[in-house]
């Protein structure tokens, strides 16, 4: 039996292994970029503040993609498991679960939860993890 638990954020996921001889535990980095778009004149003679437009559009369509890839690359990572518990706080989680029911459907029905946990270190991911799968059986 391999069951694999994830702690998923934008930044990183930590994936644990278990098996039913030991435990891997595993970090995969999204390589995503911080957008913090600027514009503005920055100037105090103006009289209604910064006029430039910032184009968000832009923006939000390349971190739409770096996501995308991200979880493409988290797929493969989780492609022999038996089931699947997804943690995380915010809302990636989730994302990658719709990522997962609609381009990986195989590996959607091996997804037993997907829930809100907080930031945690690696040894409470792995706590987490033993916990979940200890009280499935």
């Amino acid at each position: 039996m391999k069951n694999i638990g994830i702690w998923i954020d934008k930044e990183k996921a930590h994936l644990v292994t278990l098996t039913d001889s030991n435990e891997k535990f595993e970090t995969i980095l999204s390589e995503l970029e911080f957008f913090n778009p600027k514009g503005g004149s920055r100037t105090k003679t103006t009289k209604w503040g910064p006029q430039d437009v910032v184009q968000d559009s832009k923006y939000l369509e390349r971190e739409k993609h770096q996501l995308k890839k991200y979880f493409q690359k988290l797929a493969n990572a989780i492609d022999g498991a038996d089931a699947v518990a997804i943690f995380g706080p915010a809302d990636t989680n989730d994302k990658f679960r719709k990522e997962l029911k609609e381009n990986h459907p195989l590996l959607n029905q091996k997804v037993k939860t997907v829930e809100k946990v907080d930031s945690m270190t690696d040894n409470q991911v792995k706590a987490l993890v033993r916990e979940y799968f200890g009280s499935q059986k």
